[in-house]
């Protein structure tokens, strides 16, 4: 090839195969989702064994699980947008050794107020992994299969938050609520470590930014090692770096009314996911199980996240997200009206959960990777991150409204009807302020 030959680095990676270098990124963007999920949840899983060791009122922690929800607010739109600034890479592998050191230093706590300040400190941290890896995930894969992969990635957090579960049910008996936050931060370190060794730059990124075609040209080969790349390639994509301040971009070139409705749909669903990931385990222990079958609902809600997530990643691949995501939420709605009517049987009570994470936790992974779809490079993290953040507002008002209606003494049964009712907003919300297919279709081809 001659020197000047031009290389379309999507059109490439979409004609090739997902190969070992692919799989590296993945598999390591997918361990940092699994060890973010573990940690945002660690609170909730902790929560039972805390209060008992305090002598704690289980309101007071209402607080507590807003306080890091608002840092993961603030992480998500924060980070996301200096990503797309400075690159996808080294925002994910600082936020990833920044959470790790946090979480090693969560067991200093010895008060509310403490515990507050360095879960807040925590979220900043956290709230930068899922945008990151998100976008670098799908900036890697072709577009034949970049919806799963996307949704399969972020099935890590679902994944780390339900072995978040199981392994507070067995640290806590044995080693006390301190030992969750401990391996949760010897964790992420590790990862940190291995990602600076092994974890690239999205190509994309480096085309946007005019980075340098001889650096790009090694890691290209390295992606694609059956393709013949010049040494002297210049390479583009078939997309125009986007002017002005990253957020302003999201409402222009008719993008506001996709950017409101996923806005509003995340809004929505993190608002009752946070409320059953934080108060579940708690309110299970409150009825009358033991402090392991109460860990374990709340790993439930997480396992039917993890199986749903992956069942809709394949479904929205063939069926498009509105068909998926309709009957997902009307199923959503009624699932977590019902859990307050389900404490009576274990086994129902555990059923029920089950839906609830299947259609609640395994929808927000399809309305993350609906929202990377929706934006272009340029502003594919700033995108995904200002989704998650203002849907995090929505995280952070869920644990602590529901946390003053436990105060108010209000009933199980009014209490998960009350939280059944962000899933029926968004059914209204796919109805009638629905992402168009068009739209989405235009600018979720890469580049």
């Amino acid at each position: 090839m001659h020197s000047n030959t031009k290389i379309d680095i999507v059109q490439l990676i979409d004609g090739s195969p997902i190969g070992t270098f692919q799989w590296t990124v993945l598999i390591l963007c997918g361990i940092c989702m699994v060890l973010d999920g573990f940690d945002v949840q660690a609170m909730g899983y902790v929560a039972p064994a805390l209060l008992q060791e305090w002598g704690l009122d289980k309101a007071s922690l209402g607080p507590v699980f807003g306080a890091g929800l608002f840092g993961l607010l603030l992480g998500s739109l924060i980070f996301s947008v200096l990503s797309d600034k400075i690159g996808r890479r080294p925002v994910l592998i600082a936020a990833t050794l920044f959470f790790g050191v946090c979480m090693l230093i969560t067991p200093l706590s010895r008060t509310l107020q403490q515990l507050m300040i360095i879960r807040f400190i925590t979220g900043l941290g956290l709230g930068a992994i899922m945008p990151n890896a998100m976008a670098l995930c799908g900036e890697f894969s072709p577009q034949r299969r970049r919806i799963f992969i996307m949704m399969l990635i972020s099935c890590g957090f679902t994944v780390g938050a339900m072995l978040g579960g199981l392994i507070a049910a067995l640290l806590i008996p044995a080693f006390g609520w301190q030992s969750v936050f401990y391996l949760g931060g010897a964790l992420p370190l590790l990862l940190g470590m291995t990602m600076l060794r092994y974890l690239p730059e999205s190509i994309q990124f480096q085309v946007l930014t005019s980075a340098d075609p001889a650096r790009m040209a090694p890691l290209l080969r390295r992606l694609l090692p059956d393709r013949q790349i010049p040494t002297h390639a210049q390479f583009v994509i078939r997309e125009a770096k986007t002017g002005g301040a990253p957020v302003i971009e999201l409402f222009r070139g008719g993008r506001s009314r996709g950017t409101l409705t996923l806005w509003a749909m995340s809004f929505m669903n993190l608002l009752a996911l946070y409320f059953l990931a934080n108060w579940l385990p708690t309110i299970a222990k409150e009825v009358g199980l033991s402090l392991e079958q109460a860990v374990l609902v709340g790993a439930t809600l997480q396992l039917g996240g993890t199986v749903g997530t992956l069942a809709m990643g394949w479904l929205i691949d063939r069926a498009g997200f509105k068909r998926i995501l309709l009957p997902c939420f009307i199923v959503a709605a009624c699932s977590i009206a019902l859990i307050g009517h389900s404490v009576a049987s274990l086994a129902l009570l555990f059923a029920v959960v089950f839906i609830a994470g299947f259609t609640v936790v395994g929808g927000q992974p399809a309305i993350n990777a609906m929202a990377a779809s929706y934006y272009p490079t340029s502003l594919r993290t700033t995108g995904v991150g200002w989704c998650l953040g203002i849907g995090r507002i929505g995280s952070v008002i869920g644990p602590v409204l529901g946390g003053e209606l436990i105060r108010l003494h209000w009933s199980q049964s009014i209490l998960f009807q009350a939280f059944a009712l962000p899933s029926v907003a968004i059914v209204l919300i796919l109805i009638y302020g629905a992402v168009t297919a068009r739209h989405t279709a235009t600018v979720s081809a890469p580049g």
